[in-house]
């Protein structure tokens, strides 16, 4: 339950994003604080992108392609570190691991206080890329670290939590209430949109990628043969809901090769689907070729994306 304290202050405190990025661009939202009390889970919009007791905000890289370029955590708002933590391994968490991350679920991570009683907390840096000490003044927007895979995490991102007190404060809605729709006021400078799912890749490959391919960021491939065996498109998703359809098709330059809707059998926070074709001519006919994913929820349109490949 968020506090009824922070709801009273949170308007003299405003917040910049804590990641070097573009939302709905280079990055995406994919958790955001639980309101549930219960074992539900719930976000401050009553949709499913959240995790039971979860406390933060998980601000995400779409692949791990991108996180090996190198992003940038920074400082939501100006404060002195209280604290932080690095040399925690990076790796995509298993449940093997509980035992080694058992207190340190943060993994590599910076505590910065604030006036008036307010804290952040930025979670799952890089080991090794932490630029910050106890007692550093960090200005608004400084760079504490690199986004990394430390801890309880197992896709790129950086945890920030929003304490006033003590008390976990929702930063999308900072007063108390059960209210769906848009909150009246946020702690940003600039909100985010809210995307209750969407594409993460979409790629086109001459077979059914693995998924740890897709994950990787390296599942597409740029150049394909005209004698390729098959023709795949894949669609890499978050927030699935159960009956979402992920509609899939790929149209060539004489006629369409696929096109398949695909229902969620059940909710799930990342999935992909594939779909395609297996040659059946003496070679695909040369030309453009367009791969499409489109995501609808109750016949709605979520989000849609096209990628282009020419075949020689």
């Amino acid at each position: 339950m968020l506090s009824p304290a922070a709801t009273v202050a949170a308007g003299d405190f405003r917040l910049d994003l804590p990641i070097d990025c573009v939302p709905g661009e280079t990055c995406y939202i994919q958790r955001y604080v639980d309101h549930d009390p219960g074992p539900g889970v719930r976000d401050f919009r009553c949709g499913n992108l959240s995790g039971d007791g979860h406390k933060g905000t998980d601000f995400a890289l779409h692949t791990l392609a991108d996180l090996r370029r190198g992003v940038e955590v920074r400082a939501a708002a100006s404060g002195v570190v209280a604290g932080m933590r690095d040399g925690v391994p990076d790796r995509i968490y298993e449940p093997e691991h509980a035992h080694e991350i058992d207190g340190i679920e943060c993994g590599n991570g910076v505590v910065l206080q604030h006036d008036n009683g307010w804290e952040t907390q930025y979670c799952h840096l890089k080991s090794g890329s932490i630029t910050v000490k106890a007692g550093d003044q960090v200005e608004q927007g400084g760079v504490l670290g690199l986004i990394g895979l430390s801890g309880l995490t197992n896709f790129p991102h950086v945890h920030l939590s929003v304490r006033h007190d003590g008390a976990e404060v929702d930063p999308f809605r900072p007063e108390a209430s059960a209210n769906c729709g848009p909150p009246a006021a946020s702690m940003w400078h600039e909100t985010p949109d809210y995307t209750p799912g969407g594409l993460i890749y979409v790629g086109l490959a001459d077979h059914v990628p693995e998924y740890e391919a897709v994950a990787d960021g390296t599942a597409a491939m740029p150049e394909i043969g005209p004698d390729a065996d098959a023709l795949v498109v894949f669609a890499f998703a978050y927030g699935g809901q159960e009956g979402d359809v992920v509609r899939l098709s790929i149209h060539g330059p004489n006629e369409t090769v696929v096109e398949t809707d695909m229902t969620l059998a059940k909710a799930q926070v990342r999935y992909f689907r594939a779909a395609g074709k297996r040659l059946t001519l003496a070679a695909w006919p040369s030309g453009s070729y367009a791969g499409t994913a489109t995501l609808l929820r109750n016949d709605v349109e979520l989000d849609h994306q096209i990628v282009h490949l020419t075949l020689p």
